[in-house]
């Protein structure tokens, strides 16, 4: 069992960047990979980035490579994502997920193979 809190969201101006963190209460090991979603009003919540969490390995959507970058530093069992060159369209509830389920060492991006998360912190880019 885990237990995620995120934090960092806000509001920037579009080329603007911004660090979410995730808090991870419990033992990263228990989980396969974790991730980063969003969701904006109206939409589908999808993946942004995904990392699993013994290997490293890291997963983007096309929409967001080369400007995020997902990291784990389990010394403090925390989970950042690391956003530049931020554009409206980035504008979102973030959300911070777990994985205990091997589906996400065939489909890493799929949300619906994510079975923890956190309540979410809100990301605004302005034009």
């Amino acid at each position: 069992q885990v237990q995620l809190v995120e934090s960092g969201g806000g509001s920037v101006q579009a080329g603007g960047s911004l660090r979410l963190s995730c808090a991870v209460t419990g033992d990263i090991y228990d989980t396969y990979g974790m991730g980063w979603f969003r969701q904006a009003p109206g939409k589908e919540r999808e993946a942004v980035a995904t990392i699993y969490t013994t290997i490293g390995t890291t997963y983007y959507d096309d929409s967001v490579r080369g400007r995020f970058t997902i990291s784990l530093d389990d010394a403090t069992n925390t989970l950042y994502l690391q956003m530049s060159s931020l554009k409206p369209e980035d504008t979102a509830m973030y959300y911070c997920a777990a994985s205990s389920t091997r589906d996400i060492l065939f489909f890493p991006l799929k949300t619906d193979n994510y079975n923890y998360w956190g309540q979410g912190t809100q990301v605004t880019v302005s034009s």
